[in-house]
Formats: C-alpha cells, structure tokens, sequence
C-alpha cells in the first residue's frame, strides 16, 4: 500500500529496449484496473522488483553485466532513490526477494546467487555481498553449457532459501549462516527440462516449478522442516505439440490454492492448471492479451501479465470457480519484465 491506504503496482522494464524504467501505477479496488502514475529509470533494465513486509521500500535488481540492486522508498506516488546501487558480485541477474534481513539475487549469466545484507531502516548495507557459486550442467546445447541461476525466494516458513538453475536443472535449498549463503540440499529435475521459476501452494506442502525448455510444470512436495523438495510428476502446459517456440515463463498459484497460472512466450498464452492433490490437470490456455508475456502475478480477482515485447500490462479477471481469466485491460510499458502488487 501507497499513502492513503491506496493500492499500488510497480512495473519494471528494459531500458535498454526504450522501456522506462520502474513505473508506478495506481490499482482500482474494485476492477484491478491500472493507472499508470510516474516513471524512474535510476538503474538500467530493472528486470525483478520487490517490495519490504511494511510497504514502504522497493527492491530492484538491475540485469546487466555487472549487476546490481538498488532500494527506493516509495511513501508518495513517485519511487525516490534511497542510496547508491550495490554491486551483486554476479552477471545478468534476473530475479530478487528478500530473506532473513538481506537482498537474494539470482544472477543467471554467473550462475549463482547472492545475499546483501539490509539495514535496520530498509537500505542496502555497503558491506561486501555474499555469493554462492553453483556448478554444473544439463543436456541442452546451448542453453546449459553452465549454471544459470534464474530465480531465487524465500519457502512460506522464511527458514529456508529455495533457488531454482535453468542451466543445471535443478533446484537448491539454502539457509543463511553469519550473512553467507549455504548449501543443504539439491534437487534434480529431469534432464533437459530447463526449471525456471518454482511457486509454492499458499497452504499445502506443494511446490510447482515451471520449465522453460520443455513447456511443463514439475508438482513437487516440500518438507519445509527437513528442507528437503521431491519431484512427484510432471504436466504439460500446452494442450499439443507447440506450433513455434515455446518457452514458458511465469508461474503463480491462485490465492485459494485450487489454480496454477503459467505464462508461455511465444506461444503467448496463459495456461490455467487446476490443483488436484499431488497433480496438476490442465485446464485450457487464453491469449495473454501481448506478446512475450515474462511475468505474472496475481491477486483475490485479478491476473496481471508483463507482455515484454508488445509493451503492455494486462490484466484479467479471473474466474473463482473455473480459474479461468478474462482479458479486462492493459497500459502500455514499453519492454515491460515484471509486476509486482503492494
């Protein structure tokens, strides 16, 4: 929430494509309907955001060579810088969130993720970032010639750190000792599956990781006290062989729990994926209402989509009782990557 108590968006996108930046936008209560409000363009190609529990910090990762996060307040309608960037110590980072006190990147040129300590007031420590290195590779040339860390959260109890490798297919879990990032278990995929983001059920011990190589999502059980994730089976999210490319993208889990949502480039559609215990039963697909749809979110009523190369944000209205969204409207962002709600 914005001052006033009044909803907020924040949208990233590429300004190396012409994109603004970060623009804020204001959220109709009753149609989810976005205002756009300002624009900052601090970092270049702001590509994940995320906002403090209090609503008053905004966290955005600049995916560049060089890599970066930077911290915003956003008391008024306008993000103000609150501090310099601070380096990530990795290349192209693609996702953030923040766990126990510190910024997580996951840094998909590197292959790694890194851990950036906070300050008691909300901005980044200058102290010198931790980084995790992973290793390995997968199947697919040449795609997974390496590791390419690609998102990175925290589970739903906030005790582990879960990050998810296109590059190795695999998923890892980490917690944070003394500001370091360590290892406590890896998980395998299939081969040449490609994982790219993981989204948890927001009440039942599941994990849906969404893959970008193979249009599909893998159900998985989390045991949140072991730390331990276990692939159980594998669903496609397109109901054939697709026509072009298909690279899945964003995936969010409806708030009651009895829907996935995934978006797939190319194909540039929304699959809707009903939650029928240990499996996932596609339901149908709908326009996505761009083109290059690369990230999603939702809320109670609403889906938000951010079309990258058509430049838009729509959302939809979704259905309570099929799951299924209805295109309702959009803005434009030019080189949209991502939407966040606060």
């Amino acid at each position: 929430m914005a001052d006033g108590g009044r909803r907020r968006a924040y949208i990233g996108s590429f300004t190396a494509a012409g994109g603004p930046g970060i623009v804020t936008a204001a959220v109709d209560a009753d149609s989810g309907a976005l205002t756009a409000l300002s624009s900052v363009d601090a970092v270049p190609d702001p590509a994940s955001l995320a906002l403090s529990p209090d609503a008053r910090t905004l966290y955005a990762v600049s995916e560049t060579a060089e890599g970066a996060v930077a911290a915003y307040r956003v008391d008024g309608d306008r993000p103000e810088p609150a501090g310099p960037p601070v380096p990530v110590g990795g290349n192209g980072p693609t996702h953030l969130s923040l766990f126990a006190g510190h910024v997580l990147t996951a840094n998909y040129g590197s292959g790694s993720v890194t851990a950036i300590p906070l300050r008691p007031d909300g901005t980044l420590a200058r102290s010198r970032a931790h980084v995790l290195q992973h290793t390995g590779s997968g199947p697919h040339s040449p795609r997974q010639q390496g590791p390419h860390a690609h998102q990175v959260q925290p589970d739903p109890s906030g005790r582990w750190a879960v990050s998810v490798d296109l590059g190795t297919d695999s998923v890892r879990v980490c917690t944070l000792t003394d500001g370091a990032l360590v290892l406590h278990k890896e998980t395998a995929l299939r081969p040449g599956s490609g994982p790219r983001h993981l989204a948890f059920h927001p009440e039942r011990p599941y994990a849906y990781v969404v893959n970008e190589l193979t249009p599909s999502v893998t159900v998985c059980r989390w045991d949140e006290a072991e730390g331990v994730l276990t692939p159980l089976a594998e669903t496609p999210v397109l109901p054939g062989a697709p026509a072009g490319d298909a690279y899945p993208s964003g995936i969010v889990t409806s708030p009651d729990g009895r829907f996935v949502w995934t978006a797939t480039r190319g194909e540039d559609v929304l699959s809707v994926l009903a939650v029928e215990g240990e499996r996932l039963r596609l339901i149908t697909t709908v326009p996505c209402g761009g083109h290059w749809p690369r990230a999603l979110t939702a809320s109670d009523r609403s889906l938000y989509v951010a079309n990258e190369r058509s430049g838009d944000v729509t959302w939809f209205a979704t259905d309570p009782r099929t799951g299924i969204p209805r295109r309702a409207g959009s803005i434009g962002v030019t080189a949209a990557s991502c939407v966040i709600l606060g």
